[in-house]
């Protein structure tokens, strides 16, 4: 039987904890992220609780949130049954942590994390179960030993539990976010696994932690280093103009948002993560030798630990 109760306490601490440091990072006298709480009316298709704590005009974050949601429901959505059609039908029970941080800097990179559970039960047959998440750094202006630095502590987060585990989950983040309709990265990676059970409940369950924790270790510091340097209007417009490439992921390719909007789960906690100031433009291409064609140089792939 899996102690959902003590899952529950992990990831509601996990929240607490992260928002205190980025309200650290905020310096504001008073509390800079709103505290949310919600509960699914009775009736709806998803039973469910959680917290959005949320920041928006922040004095470094222009918009950002940490989110906590345990939600059940009668049967799983298709978007967690696409890889695992036999479970399909299945009450389920999910739960976690996801957040999403978009500075208003643009040398300051928009970071992503999430660490979730969800089990899977039927009368006649056990429970399955299993763990996902990860973390990844989207860059506007990237600085090389930023990117190595969050990568690093993906590395070490990750080495207790096989000298194989970073360069595994790394790839998969690096296929995972990666807009399919343009054929390019969203931003420098991470790490990033789902479908977790290799190895037993504690093992996992201390690899998903290990993640969680790691976080603000692997963000924070980038953002303490780049959040004073100065900017104008050329940077935020092409900070805003790459935003949409975060929503075009977020809203065509995250599972995260497929289950979350299938499922019937809450719309404003699901789509916390998209930036207050998004630009399209058709065709721009940046000019060669400028720091916004770095970018586009540095978003391939490569070992960056």
């Amino acid at each position: 039987m899996i102690d959902t109760a003590l899952l529950r306490s992990y990831f509601t601490g996990l929240q607490t904890r992260i928002v205190a440091a980025l309200e650290d990072i905020e310096g504001t006298p008073g509390p800079a992220f709103r505290a949310d709480a919600w509960q699914k009316a009775e009736g709806e298709p998803l039973a469910g609780n959680g917290c959005t704590s949320i920041i928006e005009a922040g004095r470094v974050f222009e918009r950002g949130g940490v989110a906590f949601s345990q939600v059940s429901g009668s049967a799983l959505p298709a978007s967690a049954t696409a890889k695992r059609p036999e479970l399909a039908g299945r009450a389920f029970e999910a739960m976690g942590v996801s957040l999403v941080l978009h500075p208003e800097n643009p040398y300051c990179p928009t970071a992503h994390m999430n660490v979730r559970a969800l089990v899977a039960s039927k009368a006649d047959a056990p429970a399955v179960w299993w763990f996902g998440g990860g973390m990844d750094l989207t860059p506007y202006y990237p600085v090389s030993e930023d990117i190595r630095h969050f990568h690093a502590t993906c590395k070490k987060a990750l080495q207790p539990f096989g000298d194989d585990v970073y360069g595994r989950y790394k790839k998969w983040c690096d296929e995972y976010f990666f807009l399919k309709h343009r054929k390019e990265p969203r931003g420098v990676g991470g790490v990033f696994f789902d479908d977790l059970s290799e190895g037993g409940f504690e093992r996992c369950f201390a690899l998903t932690q290990a993640v969680g924790e790691a976080f603000t270790e692997a963000y924070l510091p980038i953002i303490d280093k780049r959040r004073d340097l100065p900017y104008g209007e050329r940077e935020r417009d092409f900070q805003a103009y790459r935003r949409g490439r975060y929503v075009e992921f977020n809203l065509v390719w995250d599972r995260g948002t497929l289950f979350g909007l299938q499922s019937g789960g809450r719309t404003e906690s699901i789509l916390m993560s998209l930036p207050p100031i998004v630009k399209w433009r058709y065709d721009w291409q940046p000019t060669a030798g400028s720091p916004e064609a770095e970018l586009y140089e540095m978003l391939q792939p490569r070992d960056w630990a």
